[in-house]
C-alpha cells in the first residue's frame, strides 16, 4: 500500500504536555485540525485554527462531557475505508470528512484508583470515547495514524518533521499495535479494580512497558521483563540487568523486607540466602553474613536495608559480587564501588510489597496471595517442658524469617542473629538438615546453643534427634503432623525447647 500523507487530524487529550510542537507542525503542513473541550481551547491558545467537533456532529458535549465524540460523522471519518468504493460513496452521501490522524489519550483511571478517592470519582475516570477512538483508528491502520499516548509524541514528530507528515503502512500498523496495548491495559486495569474480590472467574494482568533482556534463564532462551523496574529501583551503575539478575533481585528484596527495624545484610545465590545476619552496623552485618558461606558468596547478590557507607564498601569491594542493593549509598562508598565497571548498584526506593503472584503452568496460569505472614514472639506456641530463653526466641524468629525466604525443603541453623548454615531445595527434610550441619562445620561454626528452623512440620522425630546431637537447643516449625507428639517427646526427654507457629512456609 502506498504511503499516505496526513491531511486532517482529530486531537482530544487529557495531558497537554508535549503537544504544542505537534500542533504547530501540523498547522505548518496545512493539516485541518478537529478538537473538543479543553484541547480545543489549548489549540486556540497556540494561535492555531481548529474546527470544533460540535461543528461536525451538530451536537454539543453532553452529560457532563460523557458524550463528545461518539457520533457517526466522527467515527465514520476514522473508520471508512479509503480504498473501498462503497465506503467512499457513503462518506460522500452523508458528508463525512476523512480523519487521517487521531491523537488521543485516556483519562487517568489507574492513578485515580490508586489515590484512594471515592468510587464515584474513580468511575468518572473510566474513559469511553477515548477508548473507542483508539480502537477505531487502530482498526483502520490502513488509512489512519493513531497516537494513543504522549509516550509516542517523539515518533510522530519524526514523521511530521522528517517526512512531511507522510506515513508508511508499516508505521501505521506499529502505531496501531501500541494503541491496542494501551487500550487492553486500560480495560484490564478497570476490570481488576472492579473484580478485587475475584468474584468473576477471569485473570487479567497489566504489565508494561517491556524490556528485552540479553537472554532468558539460559543463553539459548529469549527473555523479556514486563513491568516498571524504576518503581522500585534506580540503577546507578553497572551492566544491563539479566533475567537471572531479576529473579535474584526479587528474592533479595523479599528477604531483606523481613527485617524491619534492625540493620540486616543478606547474600544470595540462585534465589537462596547463603548468608544473612543482623549487626550493629552494615559492616558488621555484612561480615557476619559473609562468614556463613565464603565460597557461595562469590558472584552473589548483596542486599542491605541501611545506607551503604565507605567503611562497609571497603570491606566488600575486593570481593566479586554481581549486584548490591541498598536504600542509599554515600558518595564515598560510590566512589569506591563504581571502580568495578560491570558491578550493578541499585538504590531500592521503597520496601518490597506485593499482594499476589502468578506464573504460567501447563496451558494456563496459577495465582496465589504472596506469603506475607511473618511470625512474632506472640505467635509462638511452646510445646515442650523446657521454655526457650529470650535469646533463643530472638534466634528462632530470625531463623524462621530466613527459612521462609528459602526454597523448600529447607532447614536453617542460626545463633546470635546470624545464619550459620542452611540446607535448601532438598527432597528430604533430613537431607536438608544434614546438609546444613555439614556446611556449618565446614565453615568453622560450633552449633552448641544454636537453633533450628524448618519451613514445614517434622513427620518423624529423626530431625530433632539429629539436630540435638549436633548441639541445637531450640526448634521452630509450623507443626501440624499427626506425629507431632513424637518430636515433642524427644525434645522433652533430651532437654530441647520446641515452639510451633501454625503457619507453613513452603516456597517452590
Amino acid at each position: 500500500m502506498l504511503p499516505k500523507k496526513i491531511q486532517s487530524a482529530l486531537i482530544s487529550v487529557f495531558h497537554k504536555k508535549g503537544l504544542s510542537p505537534i500542533i504547530r507542525r501540523l498547522n505548518e503542513l496545512g493539516v485541518t485540525l478537529y478538537s473538543t473541550g479543553g484541547t480545543e481551547k489549548y489549540i486556540k491558545e497556540q494561535g492555531v485554527d481548529v474546527v470544533p467537533v460540535e461543528d461536525i456532529t451538530d451536537y454539543p458535549s453532553i452529560f457532563g462531557g460523557r458524550v463528545k465524540t461518539l457520533h457517526p460523522k466522527v467515527f465514520g471519518g476514522i473508520l471508512h475505508r479509503r480504498g473501498n468504493t462503497s465506503d467512499r460513496e457513503e462518506a460522500s452521501k452523508y458528508k463525512i470528512s476523512p480523519i487521517d490522524l487521531v491523537i488521543v489519550d485516556l483519562y487517568p483511571f489507574e492513578a485515580t484508583a490508586a489515590s484512594g478517592t471515592s468510587d464515584e470519582d474513580i468511575i468518572e475516570k473510566i474513559d469511553i470515547g477515548g477508548v473507542a477512538l483508539i480502537r477505531g483508528a487502530a482498526k483502520n491502520f490502513n488509512d489512519v495514524v493513531i497516537v494513543s499516548s504522549r509516550d509516542y509524541y517523539d515518533d510522530l514528530q519524526e514523521i511530521l518533521y522528517n517526512k512531511e507528515g507522510t506515513t508508511t503502512l508499516e508505521e501505521r500498523k506499529r502505531f496501531a499495535a501500541k494503541a491496542f496495548a494501551i487500550s487492553s491495559h486500560y480495560d484490564s486495569t478497570i476490570f481488576n479494580w472492579m473484580n478485587k474480590d475475584r468474584e468473576v472467574g477471569a485473570f487479567r494482568v497489566n504489565t508494561a512497558p517491556a524490556r528485552v533482556l540479553r537472554y532468558g534463564e539460559n543463553p539459548h532462551q529469549k527473555g523479556y521483563f514486563y513491568g516498571d523496574f524504576s518503581e522500585y529501583f534506580d540503577q546507578i551503575h553497572g551492566k544491563e540487568i539479566s533475567y537471572n539478575n531479576l529473579v535474584d533481585i526479587e528474592a533479595a528484596v523479599q528477604l531483606i523486607a523481613e527485617f524491619k527495624g534492625e540493620t540486616a545484610f543478606g547474600i544470595l545465590k540462585h534465589n537462596n540466602a547463603c548468608g544473612v545476619a543482623t549487626g550493629e552496623n552494615v559492616k558488621d552485618a555484612y561480615q557476619r553474613a559473609f562468614a556463613a558461606d565464603t565460597v557461595s558468596a562469590f558472584g552473589g547478590v548483596l542486599v542491605t536495608n541501611e545506607e551503604m557507607d565507605r567503611t562497609s564498601a571497603e570491606e566488600m569491594n575486593n570481593r566479586f559480587f554481581e549486584i548490591l542493593i541498598a536504600p542509599s549509598f554515600s558518595e564515598a562508598a560510590l566512589e569506591l564501588l563504581q571502580q568495578k565497571k560491570s558491578r550493578i548498584l541499585l538504590i531500592q526506593k521503597k520496601t518490597w510489597h506485593q499482594t499476589s503472584q502468578y506464573k504460567s503452568l501447563l496451558n494456563g496460569t496459577i495465582v496465589q496471595d504472596y506469603d506475607l505472614s511473618t511470625e512474632s514472639a506472640s505467635d509462638l506456641k511452646i510445646k515442650t517442658k523446657k521454655q526457650p530463653t529470650a535469646d533463643e526466641v530472638s534466634d528462632l524468629l530470625f531463623a524462621a524469617k530466613v527459612c521462609k525466604q528459602s526454597k523448600s525443603n529447607t532447614i536453617v541453623l542460626a545463633k546470635d542473629g546470624q545464619m550459620l548454615a542452611s540446607g535448601v531445595g532438598q527432597t528430604s527434610r533430613v537431607d536438608a538438615l544434614n546438609q546444613a550441619i555439614e556446611k556449618a562445620g565446614r565453615f568453622g561454626f560450633n552449633l552448641n546453643g544454636a537453633v533450628m528452623a524448618s519451613d514445614a512440620f517434622f513427620p518423624f522425630p529423626d530431625c530433632v534427634e539429629i539436630a540435638h546431637k549436633a548441639g541445637i537447643t531450640a526448634v521452630i516449625h509450623p507443626g501440624g503432623s499427626v506425629k507431632d507428639r513424637d518430636s515433642i517427646d524427644y525434645c522433652d526427654e533430651n532437654g530441647l525447647a520446641m515452639v510451633m507457629t501454625g503457619v507453613r512456609h513452603f516456597k517452590h
